[in-house]
């Protein structure tokens, strides 16, 4: 049976997936290992761990309830791995996924956890070489947090759209603004948590997917998001890594904005038709971004993503001012009408230099504020 740890509500940390490249070609390269070994000589205390393949390196923040010091915080672990780079002649980058890396030249990393995914999972493991961004949202109890992720959903088009940023994979252009999301896809365990009324109904659900064999842990689950009861958060996990951090700070503060209307909201309740959309409303956000369509379950009405994010930023407007994140949702703001993504960025680097390597030259300069 799952205990959740119940936490202070409306706090918040974020996840991020970096890239690790040479400065040759700025192809993907094994150094995760080397830049921890360097940054370790360092008495930091910043949350600073290897990912699935060796190319990979994860930075995690503490627990904040401000979003500018969650800011703070992340501009010094910034910091510190860029000094660690620098020694090492290394980049580091966001962005979903790198534009012309091949999976098979990846390398698992040596950690338990890890070589169990890769025997269970193949070659899939490899193509688990994709960078994420993901948001825990403090929670006060497990019913909160079933209530919380399910009203949450309805929104995952937003973060797919505000933070895309891998438009090209394996040496393409995929033609979708994110196309991350569609290597997680192949995990059989991916989507969404199927729909609960409260925490003792999950639990009933785990003890059976556990008894089956199927999971041993909320690990084994991938969905776009999902309760995270060892933290006492739900955890947010569709949103590509953004090429620089005052982005992934503002999506935090969104999640944490948006937290906040629904725990107010008491008449907002639940409903298993959210389901009905909810893949449609997906692809539509990976493939298209603010152009992409976005049905209502609800009403059953249509409108495109951008006017759906828009309307939700009016929405929020008083919460974000009591809260403090109305800088932030006006950086978003700015960021929907202006048109660019990252996504768009990407491919207007391409279209100048006509070089996938200048491209993560570029972006690399721009997570390490060259």
């Amino acid at each position: 049976m799952l205990e959740f740890n119940n936490s202070t509500p409306l706090t918040m940390g974020v996840e991020l997936e970096l890239q690790i490249v040479n400065r040759r070609d700025y192809n993907l390269t094994r150094g995760s290992d080397d830049l921890l070994q360097i940054i370790n000589k360092t008495e930091h205390g910043y949350d600073i761990k290897p990912e699935i393949t060796e190319s990979m390196i994860e930075i995690a923040t503490s627990v904040h309830i401000d979003h500018h010091e969650m800011l703070t915080e992340l501009t010094a672990m910034r910091s510190l791995l860029v000094a660690a780079a620098d020694k090492l002649n290394l980049g580091l980058a966001g962005g979903g996924a790198h534009p012309f890396q091949h999976w098979e030249d990846q390398r698992i990393y040596p950690a338990d956890r890890y070589r169990l995914v890769s025997d269970l999972y193949g070659y899939l493991a490899k193509q688990f070489t994709v960078y994420g961004q993901h948001i825990h949202i403090g929670c006060p109890s497990g019913d909160e947090a079933i209530r919380l992720a399910h009203l949450l959903a309805r929104t995952m088009p937003h973060f797919i759209t505000l933070s895309a940023s891998s438009p090209f994979y394996q040496g393409v252009d995929t033609t979708f603004q994110s196309s991350r999301l569609t290597s997680i896809n192949a995990f059989p365990l991916s989507g969404t948590m199927p729909f609960v009324s409260d925490w003792d109904e999950f639990n009933t659900y785990f003890i059976k997917m556990s008894n089956l064999g199927i999971v041993a842990s909320m690990k084994d689950f991938y969905w776009d998001i999902r309760p995270k009861p060892e933290y006492g958060t739900v955890e947010i996990r569709v949103c590509d890594t953004p090429l620089a951090i005052e982005t992934a700070v503002a999506l935090g503060a969104y999640a944490q904005t948006l937290s906040k209307y629904f725990f107010a909201q008491r008449e907002l309740q639940p409903t298993a038709d959210t389901a009905l959309t909810y893949s449609y409303n997906r692809f539509q956000a990976c493939r298209f971004g603010l152009n992409g369509a976005l049905i209502n379950p609800l009403t059953g009405t249509q409108s495109s993503i951008k006017d759906d994010i828009l309307q939700t930023f009016d929405m929020l407007k008083d919460v974000a001012e009591e809260m403090g994140t109305d800088d932030a949702i006006e950086l978003l703001r700015h960021r929907v009408l202006s048109g660019q993504s990252d996504a768009d960025w990407l491919r207007t680097c391409y279209e100048k230099s006509g070089s996938l390597s200048d491209v993560v030259r570029q972006q690399s300069a721009v997570w390490m504020a060259r």
